[in-house]
């Protein structure tokens, strides 16, 4: 188990840590090595060792700055000696971030959760490339709150209604809930209106579609697939207007998979505006900031799994796209 980490937060961020090998396995790295005694002869040299994407030379100056410390809160120096089964606790350096134009609206507050409308592009947790410019650091630096986490998460792309829990206690029961699927939700759409495709996985009339397939998401690409297997992605559609080709659609997903909103549209035949992963993924900056996914969370309900209240989230975003041909009153169904 990991020990609470001596260093505060910095910018609403916990501390990094690595944690040396036991005794056994480094006697058999230091065999394997030809070694006659630890398999590193400092800290310094298992961090940069541990730490490739850091890189050497700035290991050294972290070192020279005091950023590394133990769990006790004593600083590794350059010269401290290497010790096995120890945990070293820093903070790494934060990416350079273009910061997102949008707020976060506050929907709903609570001593236990906090309900907002996540805006396009901001990631919903610090993750690569965006720290600072997420839903979580931004939130616990402004409103104080150091243990605040989301109980779900939304692609950085898609906007709407995200749930956040206050404090650690309050975590596991509300994360649950989206695990165990007691969690209703509806998105809204804005793609083309055509000729949807029927079959293969798509059931239903126009105005009103499921679809269904199986989709995996492979570690370190990008888009999600679909490949022939039993179905383990659900999505229900439904066509709610439509003007000059575009349609505002309603979707609501049964399962949970990576992307399985985007993929079953792009399964229709209709995929959402300014979806820069499908059908095609594109090299978008990520600095561009002028075409947003046409994909929002729209409304989500629950009974609240503390107090045994019913719930019921509705984002105030519009999509842009549809905000744009609103005022042509297009036809509602």
């Amino acid at each position: 188990m990991v020990p609470r980490s001596p260093l505060p937060q910095r910018h609403g961020l916990e501390s990094a840590w690595v944690h040396t090998p036991d005794h056994g396995e480094c006697r058999r790295l230091a065999t394997a090595r030809g070694i006659d005694g630890w398999p590193w002869l400092t800290m310094r040299d298992y961090l940069v060792e541990k730490l490739v994407r850091v890189g050497g030379q700035r290991v050294d100056e972290m070192l020279d700055e005091g950023r590394f410390v133990d769990e006790a809160g004593c600083v590794f120096t350059g010269s401290s000696p290497f010790a096995p089964q120890t945990f070293v606790f820093f903070h790494r350096d934060l990416p350079e971030e273009t910061s997102v134009p949008a707020g976060i609206g506050i929907l709903y507050a609570d001593d236990r959760i906090l309900v907002v409308d996540k805006p396009h592009f901001l990631s919903s947790i610090p993750r690569g490339r965006h720290v600072l410019e997420s839903v979580v650091v931004r939130l616990r630096t402004q409103l104080g709150l150091p243990e605040l986490t989301v109980a779900h998460r939304l692609d950085r792309v898609t906007a709407g209604v995200l749930l956040l829990t206050r404090e650690r206690r309050w975590r596991r029961p509300y994360q649950e809930m989206f695990e165990r699927r007691k969690v209703f939700k509806k998105y809204r759409l804005v793609a083309p209106v055509g000729q949807h495709r029927a079959g293969d996985g798509v059931v239903g009339t126009k105005d009103e579609r499921v679809a269904r397939s199986r989709i995996i998401k492979e570690r370190g690409i990008l888009q999600a697939r679909e490949i022939p297997g039993e179905p383990n992605a659900v999505t229900g559609i439904t066509l709610l207007a439509e003007h000059d080709g575009l349609g505002l659609y309603e979707a609501r997903p049964r399962t949970g998979r990576t992307h399985q909103i985007r993929l079953h549209m792009q399964r229709l035949g209709a995929p959402i505006v300014n979806d820069p992963f499908y059908p095609v993924l594109l090299d978008t900056p990520v600095d561009d900031f002028s075409h947003p996914l046409q994909l929002q969370a729209w409304q989500m309900g629950f009974t609240d799994p503390v107090s045994g209240e019913p719930k019921v989230f509705t984002s105030r975003l519009g999509l842009s796209a549809w905000q744009q041909v609103a005022w042509t009153r297009p036809r509602m169904r």
